[in-house]
Parts: C-alpha cells; sequence; structure tokens
C-alpha cells in the first residue's frame, strides 16, 4: 500500500470544558479533557464508567447537560452538521448495514457529507473511496455483500467508510469486539497508521487493556463518570491505577523484545491457599 504524504495542514484540535452529560441523569461529570492530535488516544475503564457516552457527546450524538465540547475553540453544538461531519466521522459499536449492500456501496456512504444538490458524485468522491479501500485492504471485496463477509472483513468495511469520509478525526466505540485476537490487531495496526501515517487523530474506546497500552499514544482512564488518569501508558498504565480504575489486582511489566506494558493479573485463589498452608505449616 502507498502512503501519501502527511497533510501540511495546522491540526484541528478536539477539547472539552467543564462537560457533564447522560441521560435522565449525568454519566459524565466535569471533564476537562485535550485530545491530542494526530495520535490515538484510548479510553478504557469498567463497564458503565460512561466512555461511550462521552465518545458520542464528542461526537454531537448526545448534547451537554453543562459545559461544551470545542472543535477548534468552537461549541460544536453550534456549528452546522456538515460542517462537523467533514471534519469529524463517528463508527459507533455495532453498526449494521442494510441488506443486499455491496461493500463499495457502504464505503461510498462516507463521501454524504461531501455532497449536496448542486454537487453529486465526484471524480474526488470515486478516489476517495478508492483510497479508502486500499488504506483498509478491502479492494478484493468491493463487488461482495457485507452480509456474506466474516466479522473482521465488515469491520474493515465499516472502517474504510470512515475513512472514505476524509475528516481530521476519527471517533471508534469498540471497534474490536467480538473479533479475534489476531483480526484486533490487525486492525488496531491499521488505526495506528491512520494516525501516525496519516495525521488522523483518533478516540477509541477498547476494553483489552493489554491492545490498549500497546497502541494508545495517549490512555485516558476514566472512573464513575470522571477522568481518574491520562497520560501516555508509560505514565499511567500501572498496577495501582489499574486497582483504582477496575479493582484489578495486577503487576504490570515491559516487554523486552517491543517495550510494550503487559499488564498480568494476581491470582488471587493460589495467594489465599498458599498463605492458609502456610499458616497450616504445610
Amino acid at each position: 500500500m502507498t502512503i501519501k504524504s502527511k497533510r501540511a495542514k495546522s491540526p484541528i484540535s478536539l477539547t472539552t470544558e467543564a462537560l457533564v452529560v447522560g441521560y435522565d441523569k449525568a454519566i459524565v461529570k466535569d471533564v476537562d479533557l485535550a485530545i491530542e492530535a494526530g495520535k490515538m488516544s484510548v479510553l478504557i475503564g469498567s463497564n458503565g464508567c460512561g466512555k461511550s457516552t462521552l465518545l458520542k457527546c464528542l461526537a454531537r450524538v448526545l448534547k451537554p447537560m453543562s459545559g461544551q465540547v470545542l472543535l477548534n475553540q468552537q461549541s460544536i453544538h453550534t456549528l452546522p452538521a456538515k460542517q462537523v461531519a467533514k471534519t469529524m466521522a463517528l463508527l459507533p459499536q455495532g453498526p449494521i448495514a442494510p441488506e443486499g449492500l455491496s461493500v463499495k456501496e457502504l464505503v461510498a456512504q462516507g463521501r454524504y457529507p461531501h455532497q449536496s444538490f448542486f454537487k453529486q458524485w465526484s471524480i474526488e468522491d470515486e478516489a476517495a473511496v478508492t483510497e479508502a479501500m486500499q488504506m483498509a485492504n478491502i479492494e478484493e471485496l468491493a463487488d461482495l455483500a457485507i452480509t456474506d463477509l466474516s466479522g473482521g472483513q465488515r469491520q474493515r468495511c465499516w472502517i474504510a467508510m470512515v475513512l472514505a469520509q476524509q475528516t481530521d478525526i476519527i471517533l471508534l466505540d469498540e471497534p474490536t469486539t467480538y473479533l479475534d485476537l489476531k483480526v484486533q490487531v490487525d486492525l488496531l495496526e491499521l488505526l495506528r497508521d491512520m494516525a501516525h501515517q496519516h495525521q488522523r487523530t483518533l478516540v477509541i474506546v477498547l476494553h483489552e487493556l493489554n491492545l490498549a497500552a500497546t497502541y494508545a499514544d495517549q490512555l485516558i482512564m476514566m472512573k464513575n463518570g470522571e477522568i481518574y488518569a491520562q497520560g501516555t501508558p508509560q505514565q499511567v498504565f500501572n498496577a495501582n491505577n489499574l486497582k483504582a480504575v477496575f479493582g484489578l489486582s495486577a503487576k504490570v511489566i515491559k516487554d523486552l523484545e517491543s517495550n510494550s506494558l503487559i499488564c498480568v493479573p494476581s491470582n488471587t485463589s493460589n495467594n489465599v491457599s498458599n498463605n492458609e498452608n502456610n499458616k497450616a505449616g504445610l
């Protein structure tokens, strides 16, 4: 795959100020956050801590109860929808394609924000779809129905649709859920390339802690709707934070070959048994 030259334009900033968001009651509480441009930021935390709610508010799907989301220092909820759609793309959790839609037809949906009554399908649109399919390595699937593909293939198609939108910011909610480990790694390698080689800003919700620590440039750890810790994996991925955020007893070690951090849960049941045996003199 040929990687095009990096973008020369100034990066788009995405920040929040005293953000409170939820449904009947607040789920995300008083969050101040600055997403690093051109990097891969990963949201982690236990179920129900507010990760997906925060992501939806960043994408303008949910409106804040108070506070604001700022896109280039402007409140995202005051900007025209098409302007936001040309700047930011969202891939929600578990998207479903219409019956019978082909791969290329799905990817082409990413060009909708660039269409208007006066501007229909163009050479630029065709080129964007072709490039997105190349980047996601799904060119050979172009004419197949989405429903005929494996889970990993379908997820690559959805990511290609988001790439075809050609936005500076991409938000993804658990894009690796229910996929085999090899497929998860392949997708995260693709997404990391988007950030590092194409200067896209990615915000991703992930559950798998070791993959999050391996691929994130910035880790954002959430607890009870608040940001508990944020920084590089080297700064925040440690035993104390894992215990505080997940209630997980674990040690964090460094892989000598890759320098990646790895969470190794403690076998507390064995520890209890060993302590009891020691007390009994066994």
